[in-house]
């Protein structure tokens, strides 16, 4: 591996272009472990969520930062984040992220986490909202009495939430599945499908929206809007149905918004991750990461990476974390990113694939320029 490329890579600016808040308070052990998996239950008796290549990740990368050995135990690096307190902790590791932007989805536990001025604050990255069309949805459910009412409604509301947004998501993939119709629905469907969504949430009192006509109604709002929109692919906790995340799935309504004038980002995407990259690289509108699957996969990300950039155009490649709670995410996804990269860039160079020039800019792409054009941010 070239020395001079590995710093002329580690010097890029990264734009985390999907990510959420981090908790500002110290979380005990069990809910440290909660917000270290994917999973919505602990660890078998016995047993912990340490035992994994985020955990291991997590000691390996995060500990130093906090002035501790990397060898340290768990039970000594939670002893040691108590000690330093959350505010200290979330300035360590997100400045040691060298983050430079943040586009933050909002919509997600907001009461959690810190919000976008927060984030920005303690980061010291340029921070931007990112709108989530189903928490759109369901607060203006709350609202409502009248299912007719819905489809101007949500519309109106769409169009004030995005006045500052950079961007837009949808979770369609834990609500209903990527197989989704894709049709635009009439608004008299909409409202019909409001009227028994209403209805039920005076039955239940809970809001959430799973009802396919109102997501994809919000989808297709979302398109109209003309803002890069994400999408969850492929892994994520136990609410989704990894068969029906595979992107390949959207593929009739890919064609159907391919002059629509929105960019559609697929996030993750992993195990489905060269799907994304064909997709990303036969549709003009299409873009991919692998976001968290860098540090879920943590040792082996360098070759989750590599697989990502088999197909997918270097123009069309994303750096995400999809940071939750945890700033040990965003750290750990930052350096694993880079390393990944480099390994991956350096390997190219070195078998006489690409140059370093070429290696640098791709590097530049895939970190903050590819980011940059599709936001347009400055």
């Amino acid at each position: 591996m070239s020395t001079d490329l590995a710093g002329l890579i580690d010097a890029v600016e990264l734009i985390d272009h999907h990510c959420h808040g981090v908790v500002h308070e110290n979380p005990p052990r069990a809910v440290f472990e909660d917000l270290m998996t994917e999973s919505p239950w602990p660890a078998p008796p016995g047993t912990s969520g340490w035992d994994s290549q985020v955990g291991m990740a997590i000691r390996r990368r995060c500990a130093p930062v906090l002035d501790l050995s990397p060898d340290r135990s768990p039970e000594d690096y939670l002893a040691r984040r108590a000690q330093l307190g959350a505010a200290e902790v979330n300035r360590r590791l997100l400045g040691s992220a060298r983050l430079h932007t943040l586009l933050l989805d909002t919509g997600y536990r907001g009461d959690d986490i810190l919000d976008v001025p927060a984030m920005a604050e303690v980061s010291g990255a340029s921070t931007h909202e990112i709108v989530r069309l189903e928490a759109v949805a369901e607060q203006v459910a709350a609202t409502l009495s009248s299912g007719t009412d819905y489809p101007d409604a949500y519309r109106a509301a769409l169009a004030r939430a995005t006045r500052d947004a950079v961007g837009l998501k949808s979770i369609v993939a834990y609500r209903d599945g990527l197989d989704f119709d894709p049709a635009r629905p009439s608004d008299d469907e909409v409202a019909d499908a409001a009227a028994a969504w209403l209805d039920e949430i005076a039955r239940t009192g809970r809001i959430r929206i799973a009802d396919p006509v109102l997501l994809r109604f919000g989808i297709w709002c979302g398109v109209e809007e003309a803002l890069p929109l994400q999408f969850h692919v492929g892994y994520g906790d136990a609410d989704v149905d990894l068969a029906r995340c595979n992107p390949l799935l959207m593929t009739a309504w890919l064609k159907a918004t391919r002059e629509a004038g929105t960019s559609v980002m697929l996030l993750h995407c992993y195990p489905y991750h060269r799907e994304a990259g064909y997709l990303a690289q036969v549709y003009p509108h299409v873009y991919c990461d692998v976001g968290l699957a860098i540090n879920y996969t943590g040792a082996r990300s360098a070759a989750v990476i590599a697989e990502s950039l088999e197909l997918t155009p270097f123009h069309k490649a994303l750096f995400s974390t999809d940071t939750f709670g945890l700033p040990e995410l965003y750290y750990v996804g930052s350096v694993l990113f880079r390393q990944g990269l480099t390994e991956t860039l350096s390997d190219w160079v070195d078998r006489g694939h690409a140059s370093v020039p070429d290696a640098v800019r791709i590097a530049e792409l895939i970190g903050n320029a590819n980011a940059r054009r599709v936001y347009g941010l400055a």
